[in-house]
């Protein structure tokens, strides 16, 4: 996220206090990753690729945030990209909805 423009500063939290507080600011276990951010009002959840952040900073959707969930083999820190899993990044809302937001498919 540096390299793409970023300025970021991390948190560390214990895995317990983590998952607490990604159910207290509505992040579902179906769409929990490793790592949640915070950016402008919104939540970024897991390997999230940052030309989908700047997607999400532009068009200002109604929602809670960005997941990729789980963590899919060649997603942004996650392996080579061009030997990468299908993966979906999904907008989730405050009722716990989602939809896809962009896909990728395999490399």
């Amino acid at each position: 996220m540096r390299f793409s423009g970023f300025d970021i500063s991390v948190q560390e939290a214990s895995n317990e206090g983590l998952f607490l507080n990604k159910l207290k600011s509505g992040i579902t276990e179906e769409l929990a990753s490793c790592h949640t951010a915070l950016i402008d009002g919104y939540l970024i959840e897991g390997h999230v690729p940052a030309a989908d952040v700047k997607r999400l900073l532009l068009e200002r959707p109604n929602a809670l945030g960005l997941s990729v969930p789980g963590m899919p083999w060649g997603a942004p820190g996650m392996g080579p990209e061009s030997e990468r899993d299908a993966y979906d990044v999904l907008l989730f809302q405050k009722d716990g909805t989602s939809e896809i937001f962009s896909q990728y498919a395999a490399a």
